[in-house]
C-alpha cells in the first residue's frame, strides 16, 4: 500500500468532484487507513488550511445501520470546513453531500485520556455536519472511510452554552421547514459525554480551543442545492444554513 499515493488520489477526487469506486483501494486495516488520513490532512495543511477540530463517526445506531459498520472512527476538521451559522454553503464542488445533526463541544482545557472529560469543556452547542464521501454512492470498507477522513466535508456550530445535562435531549433536523429526522442525544453512544472520552482515548490529547463533533444523533439525509437546513437540540437552540450551487 502506497500511503502517499492513496492520500493524493483521495485529495484529487475531492478537488475534482470525481468519486472513486469503493473496495478497490487495497486498504486492509485501520492502522494503515489512519496513516492515509494523516497524509491526506497533511496535503490540506500544506495548502494553508488550519486544524480546528476533531470528529467522531459511527457513534449512533442509526448511522451504523445506515452505513453497515459498527466501529467507532475519527477524523479531523479544518477551517476550510467551517460554515457560518445562518450562512450559505456552496455545494457545487461536492459529490453527493448529506447532512446530520450533532452536538459540538468547545475545549477550554486540555482533554486527556482517563480524566473527567467535562472538566476540559468550556461550552456546548448544536451543530450540523456535512459529509461527502469520495467513494461512489457512499459505498466503502471501514478502512476506506477512515482514510477518507470519515467523509468530513463541512460543519456549522450554533450558539455556545455553558455545559449542562446532555443525556437525553430531543433533536430535530429540518429541511425547508419540514421534519427530516428526529432523534435524541442519547443516540450518541448512549450519552454525548462518552464521545468526549472516546475522543480523548483516540487522539491521546486535544488542546484548548478544539471543537469536537460528538457524532450524529440521527441518520444523515441528502443535501441538494437550494435547501434551508436547520437542526434544533432541546435546551441548546438551533443551527442553520442554506445550500446553493454557484457552478
Amino acid at each position: 500500500m502506497n500511503v502517499t499515493a492513496l492520500a493524493e488520489t483521495l485529495d484529487s477526487a475531492a478537488r475534482d468532484r470525481r468519486p472513486l469506486p469503493g473496495g478497490g483501494s487495497g486498504l486492509t486495516d485501520t492502522e494503515e487507513a489512519y496513516a492515509v488520513q494523516e497524509a491526506l490532512i497533511g496535503l490540506r495543511l500544506a495548502r494553508g488550511e488550519r486544524l480546528t477540530g476533531f470528529k467522531l463517526g459511527f457513534t449512533s445506531l442509526a448511522k451504523m445501520r445506515q452505513m453497515g459498520v459498527a466501529d467507532l472512527i475519527h477524523g479531523r476538521l479544518t477551517d476550510r470546513m467551517e460554515i457560518a451559522d445562518g450562512g450559505r454553503l456552496d455545494v457545487s464542488g461536492l459529490i453527493h453531500p448529506r447532512v446530520e445533526p450533532e452536538v459540538a463541544f468547545l475545549l477550554g482545557g486540555t482533554l486527556r485520556p482517563g480524566t473527567d472529560p467535562m472538566a476540559a469543556v468550556a461550552a456546548v452547542a448544536p451543530a450540523l455536519e456535512v459529509i461527502d464521501s469520495r467513494y461512489d454512492g457512499f459505498r466503502f470498507s471501514l478502512p476506506e472511510v477512515i482514510a477518507d477522513n470519515t467523509s468530513a466535508s463541512g460543519y456549522a456550530v450554533g450558539p455556545w452554552h455553558a455545559p449542562g445535562d446532555l443525556g437525553n435531549l430531543g433533536v430535530l433536523l429540518e429541511l425547508d421547514g419540514r421534519p427530516a429526522e428526529t432523534g435524541s442525544t442519547a443516540a450518541i453512544l448512549g450519552h454525548p459525554v462518552r464521545a468526549l472520552a472516546a475522543a480523548a482515548r483516540l487522539a491521546g490529547s486535544l488542546e484548548p480551543g478544539t471543537v469536537i463533533l460528538a457524532g450524529a444523533a440521527t441518520a444523515a439525509v441528502p443535501l441538494p442545492p437550494g435547501t434551508h437546513v436547520r437542526a434544533t437540540v432541546a435546551g441548546l437552540g438551533t443551527v442553520r444554513f442554506t445550500t446553493e450551487d454557484e457552478a
